[in-house]
């Protein structure tokens, strides 16, 4: 993959200056690079800290070739993420369906993933990563501080964000080129193999917001939430929040 890479000293999102370089007709593998985010986005709508020089603001567009390659592409940035981490610093970090990145339990990082469609099919899609760096406790937000982590806590040093963006761009192509050659079961696998949740562990599942417990089953070749009911039924979801109970 060819990387076009554009860098900025701040924006409101990578991710929506992204999309409006796709909207310009730009290509596929261009990237967005921000010191700062002032109005960075998580999933459900949430906001991202996203505060200068503290952490890897990053959004990457792609014009996927299929609907199930969408569909799988924020399990491919997660494991880039994932990826990047241990090879700059050496953390084995581990995954959180469906967008978290953890170690020992507290979030580096998270993945957004937004798509556009033309006549049913991909139009571009958008992969934004927010990785925490080089955050001191005091650096997050009060209600943040007891669940968010960053590579510098983790390591007892401070980090090199040169080198985990070096290292995100190689680690996307390679998870990329996985989708390319149409291999999703080996991606699936990869996931399921550095997951933080393993088959059998206790889970609450929330869908808007209600939380209700399962036991844990993985994650499907389609790239969705499996788990078990109390009467041992399969259930699947392609969209919902996922916490281990404890």
């Amino acid at each position: 993959m060819r990387f076009t890479i554009h860098r900025l000293a701040t924006c409101a999102s990578t991710n929506d200056a992204a999309r409006e370089l796709a909207a310009a007709g730009a290509l596929d593998g261009t990237v967005v690079v921000a010191d700062e985010q002032t109005a960075g986005r998580g999933t459900k709508g949430r906001s991202w800290h996203s505060p200068r020089g503290l952490g890897l603001y990053v959004s990457f567009l792609l014009r996927p070739a299929s609907l199930q390659d969408v569909a799988l592409l924020p399990l491919a940035a997660g494991l880039a993420a994932r990826d990047a981490v241990e090879a700059s610093h050496g953390l084995a970090a581990r995954l959180r369906w469906p967008n978290d990145i953890l170690f020992e339990s507290r979030k580096l990082g998270g993945v957004l993933c937004e798509s556009a469609f033309a006549g049913g099919r991909p139009e571009f899609a958008v992969l934004g990563i927010g990785l925490n760096i080089n955050h001191a406790p005091a650096d997050f937000p009060a209600d943040l501080r007891d669940t968010a982590g960053s590579l510098a806590l983790a390591l007892g040093r401070p980090a090199d964000p040169a080198l985990v963006f070096d290292a995100l761009l190689v680690a996307v192509e390679r998870r990329l080129d996985v989708l390319a050659r149409g291999d999703s079961s080996g991606l699936v696998r990869s996931f399921n193999a550095r997951s933080a949740l393993r088959p059998g562990d206790p889970v609450l599942v929330s869908l808007d917001g209600i939380p209700a417990r399962f036991v844990y089953e993985g994650i499907g070749p389609d790239g969705a939430l499996l788990v078990r009911d109390a009467a041992g039924a399969l259930l699947r979801f392609a969209s919902a929040e996922v916490r281990k109970v404890l």
